[in-house]
């Protein structure tokens, strides 16, 4: 894959890659660092890539994996930072809330198969677990979100 392809291949689905890193991250800036450190994995490692076809979903397995590295070494923020800065108000802020609110496991499913699209054998192999453990996640999410969002106590 030549620098051009993978620059227009990137470009295609930056905003996907910022919107799942902002699933798993609580902090912005946070967020912003796991992409271009996704990127610059990704076109380090090019050469791993087995199949063109697969590009956005490997993309998106080096973000989790580097999401994940960015969660283990960085601690939370400070409460009064986090406050005092105004963020906008998403369209759905209760939604958003609810699945913010939501294990990270649940949250990445729900969040790559129903926002992002990706069926449920990519969201499996973004993930790196079986189908099953997939259908799992997002059925469990899908009643943590419903309690979330009627009020109810979350149910073991």
């Amino acid at each position: 894959m030549l620098q051009a392809d993978f620059t227009t291949r990137v470009r295609a689905c930056e905003r996907r890659l910022y919107r799942v890193a902002r699933t798993m991250l609580p902090r912005e800036c946070d967020c912003e660092d796991a992409v271009q450190e996704a990127l610059l994995r990704a076109w380090d490692r090019l050469d791993t890539l087995r199949e063109e076809k697969y590009f956005e979903t490997w993309l998106m397995r080096i973000l989790i994996n580097q999401c994940r590295t960015f969660y283990r070494r960085r601690p939370p923020a400070p409460a009064e930072l986090t406050e005092n800065i105004p963020q906008p108000e998403p369209e759905d802020a209760p939604l958003l809330e609810a699945l913010m609110g939501l294990p990270q496991k649940q949250r990445a499913a729900l969040e790559l198969h129903y926002i992002e699209g990706y069926s449920v054998a990519e969201t499996a192999r973004i993930l790196a677990v079986p189908e099953g453990t997939v259908k799992w996640r997002l059925s469990r999410g899908r009643a943590l979100l419903k309690d979330a969002l009627n009020g109810k106590e979350a149910r073991p």
